[in-house]
Formats: C-alpha cells, sequence, structure tokens
C-alpha cells in the first residue's frame, strides 16, 4: 500500500478525496491530522507547510500531493478504476472541472466560513463575513436548485448523467450546510433530493459513517440564511 492520505474525519476536502477513494476501491492508508496535538500537528507541518489537508503521499512514485482537486486528477491519472471521475472527453471534463471549481468555492468555502465562526469567541467573531459568506452561499444554492429543477428527471448527477469529481466536491458541502446552517428540504427540495442520492451513494455512505463519531463537533445551531 504506497498511497497515505493525511487528513481529518470532518474535513469537508477530506471526505471529497476520500469519496474518490472509495469510489474505485483504492488501498491507501488514512492518517488521521489532529492539529490540536503538537507532535501530530508539527509532523504534518514538516510534512506539508501550508499545514492544510488533504494531502497525499504516495510513497512507491515519491509524489506529494496537495490539493483534494489534484489529489483527484492524480489518482485518476495514476490509479484508475471502475468509476471514471474524470471524462476523457475534453469538454465534459472541462465541465466537471467547472463545476468542481463551483461546488468548493462557492458552496464549501462559505460553509466553513459559517460553520468555523462559530467556534471563535464571541468577541473574535467576523459578522460582516459571516454574513458574505451566507449571501454567497444562498446565491449559490438557488443557481443549483435551478438547474436541478430545468433537467428534473434528466441529470441526476452534478455535471450530467455521470457520477465525476464534481460530485465528490458538491457532497461534503452540501451535507454540511443541510447539517448546520439551512435544511434544504423546505427551501431547495431539488438540491435536497440531490443531496439524498449523493448520501445513498456507497462511497459517501461510508465516509459519513466513518465520521459520525466525530459529527458532535459539529456546532449544530441552526441559524436562518
Amino acid at each position: 500500500m504506497s498511497l497515505t492520505l493525511y487528513m481529518h474525519p470532518l474535513a469537508a476536502y477530506c471526505h471529497k478525496a476520500l469519496i474518490a477513494l472509495y469510489e474505485n476501491d483504492t488501498p491507501f492508508h488514512p492518517h488521521v491530522v489532529d492539529l490540536m496535538d503538537e507532535a501530530s500537528r508539527t509532523a504534518f507541518y514538516k510534512l506539508w507547510p501550508i499545514g492544510k489537508f488533504p494531502v497525499l503521499n504516495d510513497n512507491a512514485r515519491g509524489c506529494l500531493v496537495p490539493e483534494s482537486s489534484i489529489i483527484i486528477e492524480y489518482l485518476a491519472q495514476h490509479y484508475p478504476g471502475k468509476t471514471a471521475l474524470i471524462p476523457t472527453d475534453a469538454d465534459d471534463a472541462r465541465e466537471v472541472r467547472f463545476r468542481d471549481r463551483f461546488y468548493d468555492h462557492y458552496v464549501s468555502e462559505p460553509m466553513q466560513k459559517v460553520i468555523t465562526d462559530r467556534l471563535r469567541p464571541k468577541a473574535e467573531s467576523d459578522t460582516l463575513g459571516v454574513a458574505q459568506a451566507r449571501d454567497k452561499l444562498r446565491t449559490a444554492l438557488d443557481l443549483i436548485e435551478r438547474e436541478f429543477e430545468r433537467d428534473a428527471g434528466n441529470r441526476p448527477w452534478a455535471a450530467g448523467a455521470h457520477f465525476s469529481m464534481a460530485d465528490c466536491a458538491a457532497a461534503p458541502g452540501l451535507f454540511f450546510i443541510n447539517l448546520s446552517i439551512l435544511p434544504l428540504d423546505d427551501s431547495h427540495p431539488h438540491t435536497a433530493a440531490y443531496l439524498l442520492r449523493l448520501m445513498q451513494r456507497p462511497s459517501f455512505a461510508r465516509v459519513l459513517r466513518e465520521a459520525q463519531p466525530y459529527m458532535h463537533m459539529v456546532p449544530r445551531e441552526t441559524v436562518d440564511a
């Protein structure tokens, strides 16, 4: 087993990489990084001074691969499996990469801003930043809802008929939004139905099972967006 994934079971971008690994039954060793533990934190920063996970270490090829999208691209190139997460057709691949970026930048990133701000002392909260993140989330969710409503029945996944890297990106962001920020059933029913399909996908279901012991750490209070 040459692959080691440095990760945390609650991190959205780690979920994204894990979905890709589980989709293709790719053998790897999960290495949980505890940033609250000095030894674990120091060892991880020595490996990757930027200090953000996930990071994939491929001992066999001597490659250190940071960033969830790049990890998925790397796996598709060097450890392909039954699920082609990036299409071979150039136009289809561009669409998948666009939607991957969309879900990362406009769904997962503002989701993290809202949730992590709740962990700060009240005097250090970023009221303006959270408000801006909520506005970005609202816009992104409305766009997603309109697309799934327009293509109802014809587009089960983020980029079309086939599960892809875009769905790996969408799953964790939408899950944590629904869990801790804005329940999607009433406000965005087509997006909620898409999230249910994602949660029923065996790869993401496994990620959620493994994260369950840590879920109590996620601030659950629901704030109207």
